[in-house]
């Protein structure tokens, strides 16, 4: 369904609320002085219709003042309505002295609330120019980047207000009403940044904590608390949680949108240090090995095609002996910005070192893959990547393309396409090569009868638990063991190390916990072997000593079979 109707529609009643206020503000200022006009006793007899038009005024501020959002002239208005409310009395009004004595004492009590009125309207004036102003200089400001935001609110006329604001400010934004849609999403598609409400029904906003906080494709995503508890409890649980910042509702839209943008800067800059190389301004290794799980984690989920391509610098090592390595970093540079506007924004670009560069393509098959990065050479054969000093830097590249397809390891992967560059360089260079098999690691494994399954062992005392652990995982390249008690686990780690055990934090004899423990102690653990701790508990204290005998992951009880499954298909490698 087309947005842009509703968004210009929202947009048009932006400006005319603004407009309204602005209007409103030199409305206020004849309304008060009316005001202070009515407080001054004129005629005995006509001192009753003096009296009407104060309420009348009074009663008109206290209705109107908050539809602009004037909310503190609204509750000011209100105490001069109910101290003048006896001009509503028609057996006062009869009495001339009745009238007399009670204007003299509301007017008295009035001169203090239209001092307050007076302050007010001062605030506002400023605060409006001061708006202003800061509108001015959000013109400055650069724009959202593209960033897709999640709110989850289960106050729908919430939830759609702040939808509509968010994407009449340049974001992309989705909404979920409850915790199970708000997990789908999060599972669809990927946030920069998300708003949870925590009192919600059925389940509470605490209930997304522990997916946000521990699945490693989220962890780091911005989160901001938006809640009607003022408490400082709520507040210092939620930043313990993981919470990024805590709004308390009612809140201004203003500043959530101050606090978003802010957020959303200042992950920029982290990201920029932290995921990006230096030189290039494309990934690092270090972003490329955690995001290319979360892009098989997508593909398990959603199947689709999706392939590598490994790309290398035709002599390279020739350009930084005859030029040196300042013109090896312009080319560096020069490939790169080629490939950034060449590619799509859902394809992943990474510098994995020296003149290497790697890309994934989701939703490509190997031949469209291969057909992607042709175009990108043949740009490259046209035009220079570098210029300096007037002198033109011509290069060619040689790239290897695979397809993943299922079962293959992110390794196996990579040295398929690696290989497949390699066989571009011993051909010719300048040229693109599809690996159509196997890599030749992996034909020697099928050679020597190797079937690639993985041994996993379960360890819990729950027959039940370890029985649906069984049932949900067996359509997996997995052989199962299991264990009833820590004791029997460690003997069996001891006999046969598995590729993934997976155990009870709370066992009888012998606990998760002792069982890696033990094995730290004496020495004992398995290389290769990866663990992972299930347990009921969530205390910080106890994730720790998880992570510090030797755990690779954590999982709190209850949890979902799903995210167990992406959990163990990431140990163990299988998408």
């Amino acid at each position: 369904m087309n947005q842009r109707p509703a968004e210009d529609r929202a947009a048009r009643e932006i400006r005319l609320m603004k407009e309204g206020r602005k209007r409103y503000i030199e409305e206020l200022h004849r309304q008060l002085q009316e005001l202070r006009d009515g407080v001054v006793a004129g005629e005995p007899d006509t001192l009753d219709e003096q009296a009407k038009r104060f309420y009348r005024t009074a009663h008109t501020l206290k209705g109107s003042a908050p539809m602009f959002g004037f909310m503190r002239v609204g509750s000011l208005a209100e105490k001069l309505v109910l101290e003048w409310e006896w001009t509503q009395q028609a057996e006062v009004m009869a009495s001339t002295e009745e009238v007399a004595r009670l204007f003299r004492i509301s007017a008295a009590a009035a001169e203090s609330r239209l001092v307050e009125l007076a302050l007010e309207l001062d605030i506002y004036a400023q605060e409006f120019e001061l708006d202003e102003s800061q509108e001015q200089l959000q013109r400055k400001i650069s724009p959202p980047h593209g960033e897709r935001l999640l709110v989850i609110d289960d106050d729908k006329v919430l939830c759609s207000y702040l939808v509509r604001r968010l994407r009449l400010d340049g974001y992309e934004v989705d909404e979920a009403h409850d915790v199970t849609t708000a997990r789908r999403l999060l599972r669809e598609h990927a946030y920069q940044l998300i708003t949870l409400d925590l009192m919600m029904h059925p389940e509470s906003g605490y209930e997304l904590f522990e997916l946000l906080k521990n699945d490693p494709t989220l962890k780091y995503v911005p989160l901001i608390v938006l809640s009607g508890r003022n408490d400082v409890h709520d507040k210092v649980r939620c930043f313990y949680l993981g919470a990024d910042d805590y709004v308390t509702k009612p809140f201004q839209y203003e500043e959530l949108s101050a606090r978003i943008y802010s957020l959303l800067k200042r992950t920029r800059t982290f990201e920029q240090m932290a995921f990006r190389d230096p030189l290039t301004g494309v990934y690092n290794r270090r972003f490329f090995d955690h995001q290319i799980r979360v892009e098989l984690q997508r593909v398990s989920r959603y199947p689709t095609p999706i392939s590598m391509a490994f790309i290398d610098i035709d002599r390279f090592k020739m350009i930084n002996d005859l030029h040196g390595h300042h013109i090896g970093d312009l080319v560096l540079q020069g490939l790169a910005y080629l490939l950034q506007n060449n590619l799509r924004s859902t394809d992943l670009l990474a510098r994995l070192g020296g003149e290497e560069f790697i890309v994934v393509l989701p939703g490509s098959t190997g031949e469209d893959a291969k057909r992607a990065i042709e175009h990108i050479l043949h740009l490259a054969r046209q035009e220079p990547v570098a210029q300096n000093e007037g002198q033109a830097y011509r290069i060619t590249f040689s790239a290897g393309i695979a397809e993943w397809t299922p079962g293959l390891s992110i390794e196996e992967w990579t040295a398929r396409s690696d290989e497949a560059m390699y066989e571009a360089k011993q051909s010719g260079r300048n040229q693109v090569i599809l690996q159509a098999g196997p890599s030749k690691q992996e034909a020697v494994a099928l050679s020597l009868g190797n079937p690639e399954r993985r041994k996993v062992l379960i360890a819990d005392d729950d027959k039940i638990l370890r029985s649906i652990l069984l049932a949900k995982l067996k359509h997996l390249p997995v052989d199962f063991q299991e264990a009833v008690d820590g004791e029997q686990a460690y003997e069996a780690i001891l006999a046969s190390p598995p590729d993934l055990c997976i155990l009870d934090g709370v066992m009888p004899r012998l606990d998760g916990y002792g069982v890696l423990e033990r094995l730290q102690q004496q020495g004992e653990l398995p290389r290769g072997t990866k663990m992972l701790i299930l347990s009921g508990r969530s205390r910080e204290e106890d994730i720790s000593r998880a992570v510090q005998l030797g755990a690779h992951a954590y999982m709190h009880k209850p949890f979902s079979m799903v995210e167990l499954e992406l959990k163990v298909k990431e140990l163990l490698e299988i998408w």
